[in-house]
């Protein structure tokens, strides 16, 4: 598989991308309406392997391939799914589930010990509790609500909403609706489409490459309750009262915490230790968001390609790292491409496929998209620009076999 000549995205050798294009997009009208966020799903798209709803023709193939040009690439999805489901069902309870559940666990237990070593008027010890308590605040917010909103903690729908409202409303101060419907059926369904999935949301045009990639991250504690309560306003009344609620207590807590048992003094001393806390890990949460999907080949709404090539071209891998598997989960650093294309396993279990679906991609001679965390960023300081700025262009591919 090739990219028309000249694509200024760069190059894929051996299934690696050397080079990436830039990021927009708005709201395609076409989905509004289509399970709308305002409802209750929370379980949108936690099952199967396929992304919900079709645009139409939208998976075309390249170059207007008539229909019986599709069969060989709707084989290769079924056949990689068969060969995971067999994994899937040969491990246990342990593997599917216990593994990511018990970080989380672990990472509730270490609250107390964080929050009385910031009693202490030494530094090693009060940096040591702004280290657990940051590192806990991320795990419990990026990989327990990643997890969630894909139901992936759990078989059980019941206790996935209730999972999915603890770690996405209480713990990261968002709404389940919205965040569900933003991220599992938007960005999963459309995965680099301009317009759908294409992660615009990311984009802060107006803001130079220093300060967005190095500065900008610091506030995310502040905007992400701000564009929350934003969202409310598409909710039904019901659900956004159970944010507020859900938001409200969170805050709370941390803040009554803080007073109370690490002694802070003063009202304002708690409130930026909050602020130290939270966006501990945010320079690598923005930064992960924007690596892994922006500068990939983008396709438009009626011409992408189907699952297992948008996947396979438009998701990318960084290496593992253990402060960032552990705080953010595996599938979204060294196995995101397998977490896209079977969203709902948890991080274990796409560790487990992680050597099963890169040799099969790469055998079926699919992209199998991996860099450094350096190296792409210092490809986004580079063409900052032409990446986070202007209007990416849309791909053609040819010689999709």
């Amino acid at each position: 598989m090739s990219l028309r000549d000249g694509d200024p995205r760069g190059r894929q050798d051996n299934g690696e991308v050397s080079g990436i294009p830039r990021l927009g997009g708005m709201e395609d009208p076409s989905l509004r309406g289509t399970a709308a966020p305002g409802g209750s799903r929370t379980d949108v798209m936690a099952e199967g392997w396929e992304p919900g709803p079709t645009l139409g023709d939208g998976d075309v193939t390249p170059e207007g391939a008539p229909q019986r040009a599709r069969q060989p690439e709707e084989a290769l999805m079924t056949e990689l799914s068969e060969l995971v489901q067999k994994v899937v069902k040969s491990s246990s309870w342990w593997e599917r589930h216990g593994v990511d559940i018990s970080i989380l666990a672990c990472s509730l237990l270490l609250l107390p010990a964080g929050f009385l070593c910031l009693r202490s008027a030494q530094a090693i010890p009060f940096l040591v509790g702004v280290l657990t308590l940051g590192v806990v605040h991320h795990t419990l917010t990026v990989k327990g609500s990643h997890l969630a909103s894909h139901n992936a903690l759990t078989e059980s729908k019941s206790w996935g909403k209730v999972w999915a409202v603890f770690f996405i409303e209480l713990c990261s101060a968002f709404t389940v609706e919205q965040a569900t419907y933003n991220h599992v059926k938007i960005h999963h369904g459309y995965t680099n489409v301009i317009g759908l999935g294409d992660s615009s949301t990311w984009k802060l045009p107006f803001l130079n490459r220093y300060v967005y990639m190095f500065i900008a991250p610091l506030a995310v504690p502040i905007l992400t309750p701000l564009v929350a309560l934003d969202l409310l306003r598409n909710v039904e009344w019901k659900a956004a009262l159970r944010t507020l609620c859900c938001m409200f207590l969170g805050f709370y807590c941390h803040y009554w915490l803080l007073l109370h048992v690490s002694g802070f003094q003063s009202p304002w001393s708690a409130l930026l230790c909050m602020l130290l806390t939270r966006s501990l890990l945010a320079h690598p949460y923005i930064h992960v968001n924007i690596f892994q999907h922006i500068g990939l080949p983008m396709f438009a709404a009626d011409r992408k390609p189907k699952r297992i090539h948008l996947m396979s071209l438009g998701v990318l891998n960084l290496p593992r790292n253990a402060l960032l598997d552990w705080s953010f989960g595996h599938s979204l650093i060294s196995c995101h491409v397998e977490h896209h294309l079977f969203p709902s396993l948890s991080d274990n279990m796409c560790l487990k496929i992680k050597p099963i679906v890169s040799q099969y991609l790469k055998q079926k001679k699919l992209p199998y998209n991996e860099d450094t965390y350096s190296s792409r960023l210092w490809l986004f300081l580079q063409r900052y620009e032409e990446l986070m700025v202007h209007a990416p262009p849309i791909t053609e591919l040819v010689g999709i076999q």
